[in-house]
């Protein structure tokens, strides 16, 4: 199989071979990550012989890029021009369709740093990275607040830049650590963690008691996910007690209308001046 050099090649002389559908969101990625920074990536076509189509190509890889190109009026589109046989074209559009994949956050991370260092505006990364300006606003925060554990954690592939983002928001170190401990050690993911920050948060306003500073013991990831527990333990307790306080109520109201519904018990209450009762009592609705 010989490699031949780049070429600019007519679009209408490439033949899909193996034509494939994708989602329109992700073609309109694909668009717009090539009107803002260009071709990243030539395609790959193999050259055959004339056809009485006008085609003298086979597309190896790159029919999105060759759909985004027409969707943007290019009759021509950079090519790596190779001789292959058929088996070989197959075998190299697999392996790219198999290492192609969504980029993972370790490399968001490390494109917005590179651009950053390029001299590139969080509009202008956030708009070459198809991002929304706030999601790259808030990895940049990150990066100029020196959050150094934060990235190298995003970077080893332990911590989505998400959570990352959500950990920095804590201005105390402390709690930072903690968080992250709790997070990578599995027992604070989903719904467990924003909990677990509000917890935090709580906790953080809660510095005096009577006036004096409360005495804590250090916040770890264990302690976190402890603390968490406890509070959990308490808000579950409160909800029984809750639904067993309204079971009560629902018993007081039944037997409440069973003895309203008695004329002798109505009299008697008027005699001893008990008219007025509670609505909770009587309205069944409430």
């Amino acid at each position: 199989m010989k490699r031949k050099v780049l070429h600019d090649v007519q679009i209408s002389e490439i033949r899909i071979v193996n034509p494939r559908t994708r989602s329109k969101v992700r073609f309109q990625a694909i668009v717009n990550s090539i009107e803002a920074v260009g071709l990243k990536k030539p395609i790959t076509v193999s050259r055959r012989q004339l056809d009485d189509d006008g085609t003298q190509y086979d597309l190896v890889c790159g029919q999105g890029r060759i759909e985004a190109f027409l969707a943007l009026g290019q009759t021509t589109i950079p090519a790596t021009v190779i001789e292959a046989s058929r088996e070989d074209q197959f075998l190299m559009s697999l392996i790219e369709n198999i290492a192609r994949r969504p980029p993972s956050n370790k490399d968001i991370l490390r494109e917005v740093m590179n651009l950053k260092e390029r001299g590139y505006s969080v509009r202008d990364i956030a708009e070459k990275l198809g991002r929304e300006v706030d999601y790259v606003s808030a990895i940049n925060h990150l990066i100029e607040d020196d959050e150094a554990f934060l990235v190298q954690a995003v970077e080893a592939g332990r911590i989505p830049v998400t959570i990352a983002l959500l950990i920095a928001s804590a201005d105390d170190l402390g709690v930072q650590s903690a968080l992250s401990q709790a997070y990578e050690s599995g027992a604070l993911r989903g719904a467990r963690f924003k909990d677990a920050k509000r917890i935090i948060a709580r906790r953080s306003t809660a510095h005096f008691e009577s006036g004096q500073p409360v005495a804590r013991g250090k916040l770890t990831g264990e302690a976190l996910v402890r603390e968490y527990q406890q509070r959990t333990r308490e808000q579950q307790a409160l909800v029984k007690r809750a639904a067993h306080t309204r079971e009560r109520l629902l018993l007081i109201r039944s037997a409440m209308g069973t003895l309203l519904a008695g004329e002798h018990f109505v009299t008697l209450l008027r005699a001893e001046q008990l008219q007025d009762i509670p609505e909770q009592l009587v309205n069944q609705k409430a």
